[in-house]
């Protein structure tokens, strides 16, 4: 391994911060890491995509594509600039047709990027293909991305003693007889054809994507040395430390032949994030090999990086690491002798051992413990976060363990699809919802997700197992596959806003294209900078007022006299398709609403005529809000 250097690309500014810090990191605080980042040589800065274009409208009130552009300017091409995209799905939730993908990887690459992670939640080649060859026609570098996740573990059966606690209830015993085992889908074989795949298509790197991370390092070793045995592109392993094995098979991942590892700098890493670059530095100056960075300039950003965290400690659970600097501090020997423990186990196949060193190793320094929670339940760490965020706001809590025991019997109904965003927030939704009406007495997906329907119908794409005809016309009404049809693609419409003077919503193609991915975060974004603008135009010049719009909802003061519909989950209105007045028909959808992050479809209970409307697009509402009252 003499003389072998190894590549990173950092993960601090885009996926670090969305798996420790909900992804709050302002512009502001980026500007201030940028002038140490630009030397810093890191083979690939990973700075968009992902949450971030939904999180800096939704919660920053800030553009996605200024931070990118911002990014660019500041690192003068000395870094490649990545951003993470879910192939057809983009960072939105639906499939999108050609014209929409193209539109937007050339803005994407207009404004700074140059590569493009591309994956897709179900790993079907088809929904990736396309985006590959623009890409690479536009002149960017196509990254495809192999999601990893593992088959669902096998009912236990009666005679063996269920696991106590928490994780006895999740997974205790089920049934009297053992089942049969079912054929493996998820091998090693598995991920590489698909990778070769990707290859012949024109992937110029290879992401091994462990977004769970669930690749134990004995895993680790044997998928990236037969990538290394079967694509000749570069091979990049892309893990986090949620259930304890990040750092270890980061490490099987360097011994393997991996060309690019991701990793986070200190602040910003482990926890249920990947492992951070100074604890891989310790081991790469045991082995030989030269991380291909200067980690003097790295020490920089740290010392700036301790600042900025103090900036998001509203959002900031995971207990501080100690302050480390791996080029001045000496490490303690018997963490030392932990380093060339691990090293040596790592060599030896010896997991257990490789992996007790590696706790023991982030254990002294600070880092959090394996969440054995998520190792168990084998589910990404941001999906069982959200899963607990969203039960709370339902005001629901108690639902958490009877919606995660459920999660294994919706992925297996939904196809058995790999848990990456969008499918692991459209499973993890739609077991909310089981419990839910688990609760009420109703029968399981009486309530589903506008999401969870296409995905079943197979307009997201082949699933791994075919869904089963039956429960395909239980979902959707019919049980053949229908492919997404791109035809049927309607483009959200660029309103002009009266009480604005009659000015579009979206003024350019980069807010059309934010209107397109994201439309009910974005229209309230790009309203604030309309109205922005109004008011300094009204600031500098006489204005005529325009005439006040009628508003179609209605007052709570008068007494409720007719039937209504009430709400089951909170949420907010994405659209009302009804007024005061119209006829409607029972089965007929009257409204549309965003609940954990899934849209809903909501029919009329009743044939007759809408009385009163209480909500409108953009409303806030809870559970058991009355929505529409008809005539009695």
């Amino acid at each position: 391994m003499e003389n072998r250097k190894l590549k990173i690309r950092d993960l601090t500014l885009r996926d670090g911060q969305q798996s420790l810090f909900a992804t709050r990191l302002n512009q502001a605080e980026i500007d201030k890491l940028l002038p140490y980042y630009e030397n810093a040589g890191f083979y690939i800065m990973e700075v968009w995509g992902g949450a971030v274009p939904d999180s800096v409208m939704r919660y920053l009130d800030e553009s996605p594509w200024n931070r990118l552009r911002t990014i660019s300017e500041a690192m003068k091409g000395k870094s490649l600039l990545s951003a993470l995209s879910r192939g057809r799905n983009l960072f939105g939730y639906v499939p999108y047709p050609n014209y929409v993908l193209e539109g937007f990887y050339k803005e994407a690459i207009k404004n700074g990027l140059n590569v493009m992670r591309i994956f897709d939640a179900l790993n079907d080649i088809d929904n990736v293909k396309d985006s590959i060859k623009m890409i690479n026609d536009l002149g960017g570098i196509a990254d495809g991305a192999v999601c990893y996740t593992v088959d669902p573990k096998s009912e236990p059966v009666a005679h063996e003693e269920a696991p106590k606690g928490f994780f006895g209830k999740l997974f205790g015993k089920k049934s009297s007889a053992a089942p049969a085992e079912p054929e493996k889908i998820f091998t090693d074989e598995y991920f590489v054809e698909k990778a070769k795949e990707m290859e012949r298509l024109g992937a110029k790197i290879i992401t091994l994507k462990d977004m769970a991370g669930l690749v134990n390092p004995l895993r680790a070793a044997s998928i990236i040395s037969k990538l290394k045995a079967n694509v000749k592109v570069p091979v990049d392993f892309h893990t986090h430390c949620t259930p304890g094995y990040g750092l270890a098979s980061s490490l099987m991942a360097i011994l393997n032949g991996v060309d690019i590892l991701d990793t986070n700098i200190w602040w910003f890493g482990g926890g249920s994030a990947a492992p951070a670059i100074e604890l891989v530095y310790l081991f790469t100056q045991k082995l030989g090999i030269e991380i291909d960075v200067d980690m003097e300039a790295v020490g920089k950003i740290r010392n700036q990086l301790r600042h900025t965290r103090e900036s998001l400690k509203a959002v900031d659970t995971t207990p501080l690491p100690k302050d480390f600097d791996p080029l001045k501090d000496t490490v303690p020997a018997d963490i030392d002798a932990q380093v060339e423990r691990a090293i040596a186990a790592a060599k030896a196949l010896d997991e257990e051992t490789l992996l007790d060193a590696c706790h023991k190793i982030e254990q002294y320094f600070g880092f959090p413990k394996p969440n054995e929670l998520v190792k168990t339940a084998e589910v990404p760490g941001g999906m069982y976060t959200n899963m607990v965020q969203q039960l709370k706001a339902l005001k629901a809590d108690d639902l958490l363990e009877d919606a995660m025991r459920l999660i294994p019997m919706v992925r297996r109904d939904a196809g058995l699809v790999p848990l990456v965003t969008p499918t692991s927030q459209i499973v993890g939704s739609q077991a909310v919802m089981v419990a839910i009406d688990r609760r009420n007495g109703k029968p399981d997906y009486t309530t589903k997700s506008n999401q969870f329907i296409s995905l079943v119908k197979g307009e997201y794409g082949h699933t791994p197992v075919a869904v089963k005809p039956e429960f395909r016309a239980q979902i959707t009404g019919d049980p053949t596959e229908k492919a997404y049809d791109t035809s049927t693609y309607k483009r959200p419409e660029n309103p002009e806003i009266p009480e604005l003077g009659g000015v579009k919503l979206a003024k350019n193609d980069e807010e059309m294209l934010l209107l397109e991915l994201l439309p009910t975060v974005a229209n309230g974004f790009l309203k604030k900078r309309r109205t922005e603008e109004y008011e300094a135009q009204k600031a500098s010049a006489t204005v005529t007022e325009p005439e006040k719009v009628e508003e179609n909802t209605a007052s709570a003061d008068e007494p409720i006299t007719g039937p209504v519909y009430k709400t089951e989950m909170g949420g907010r209105i994405v659209e009302m398709k009804i007024k005061p007045g119209d006829e409607v028909k029972k089965g007929q959808t009257i409204f549309v609403y965003e609940a954990m992050k899934m849209e809903n479809d909501v029919e009329s209970p009743v044939d007759g005529k809408v009385k009163r409307v209480f909500f409108a697009p953009g409303d806030v509402i809870s559970t058991n809000d009355i929505i529409v009252e008809f005539e009695g």
